[in-house]
């Protein structure tokens, strides 16, 4: 039942992205636009056909993807304590890439998407979304702040998934704001990413703390 919080919505999802692809196949070309650089502006292109294997076939090699990694999880890193959040998460990656599919295929099709900002609002987004239940993940290799000292004591790594949580949905509400401002992009690529060596320097700090009082 526990997967089912996966597949249900994944194979939704995944339905809809081939939908909207059948749908406006006729009106694409033989070659589509595949790649945009960081101004907007196109910088691959590649065959129709490709759509499907970056869309709705990426969406379901990563539903595979999570439906077999906690069967690979060694002892004491088990996906299963936490796992309607380990599901949760690779959801919102599944929207976020139904999303971008959606875009790709309107470009295609010869509407005049913003690519860049709509993009950079997706990601925005998901930092929202993946962001808020953060700090229910426990110990694992596969999903949150994994580092040495976070994977080697549990109170470091509570402690550092719940501010990570704070802080992503901070970058991606205060991000959403500065992108509706017409903010440069060099400062929005910095607020996507400034919450991760954040929480990486604090698993560090709280991990030093943790050693001084034991002593």
């Amino acid at each position: 039942m526990m997967k089912a919080r996966l597949i249900v919505p994944s194979l939704l999802l995944i339905a809809a992205a081939s939908a909207a692809t059948i749908y406006v196949w006729p009106q694409l070309p033989d070659v589509v636009a595949v790649h945009w650089n960081y101004r907007g502006e196109v910088d691959g292109y590649a065959p129709r056909a490709v759509l499907w294997l970056l869309g709705p076939g990426l969406m379901a090699f990563m539903m595979l993807l999570a439906l077999l990694l906690p069967t690979l999880s060694p002892r004491r890193y088990e996906v299963q304590p936490f796992a309607p959040t380990f599901y949760y998460s690779f959801v919102v990656v599944q929207c976020l890439l139904a999303y971008v599919h959606g875009l790709v295929l309107a470009s295609a099709s010869g509407v005049a998407v913003p690519i860049d900002k709509a993009v950079r609002a997706g990601l925005f987004v998901m930092l929202v979304l993946a962001g808020n239940p953060m700090g229910k993940v426990r110990r694992n290799f596969y999903l949150g702040i994994r580092t040495p000292w976070t994977l080697a004591s549990e109170r470091v790594w509570y402690a550092t998934h719940r501010l990570a949580a704070r802080l992503m949905v901070a970058s991606g509400l205060l991000g959403l704001a500065v992108l509706a401002l017409g903010a440069p992009g060099w400062l929005l690529l910095a607020l996507a990413l400034a919450w991760a060596p954040l929480a990486v320097l604090y698993s560090l700090l709280q991990y030093k703390r943790l050693e001084h009082t034991a002593q």
